[in-house]
């Protein structure tokens, strides 16, 4: 008996594999980016110390903010902790209103970064895809 294969519904799970793998780069970029900023606050603080300085931040705290977000890499790879990790981008988008830099290069690639992770984790779990259901 051979079983029928609805093109409705094959056209929905490639749809929901496109979204899955769309997530999955755009979450990919998302850690790379977190892994290459927590290593520069832990290994080259020199490099950034006077974006550290324009925002506030002392530059010995490198050694606290980089294993940080080296930390928050890690939780965005995994699904059940990575909605964490949108605190800290908003987090950082706020360090850059509140000192006035509304629009500068570092707070809009917060701001794009933060699209990406929230982008990527709705493409790529289906229970936030539940809660807000734009695609089928």
């Amino acid at each position: 008996m051979s079983k029928t294969v609805n093109p409705h519904q094959l056209s929905e799970t490639i749809t929901l594999q496109r979204a899955l793998w769309a997530g999955r780069i755009m979450s990919a970029i998302v850690v790379i980016a977190l892994v290459a900023d927590g290593t520069i606050q832990l290994f080259a603080p020199a490099q950034i110390a006077s974006m550290l300085q324009e925002t506030g931040f002392a530059l010995d705290l490198t050694h606290v903010v980089g294993p940080i977000i080296l930390a928050c890499a890690i939780l965005y790879a995994i699904p059940a902790t990575a909605v964490l990790v949108t605190g800290f981008l908003g987090g950082a988008i706020c360090a850059h209103v509140r000192i006035g830099e509304l629009g500068s290069p570092p707070e809009l690639v917060s701001l794009l970064l933060g699209a990406m992770t929230w982008g990527g984790l709705y493409l790529r779990d289906p229970r936030i895809r539940a809660i807000l259901p734009l695609i089928h």
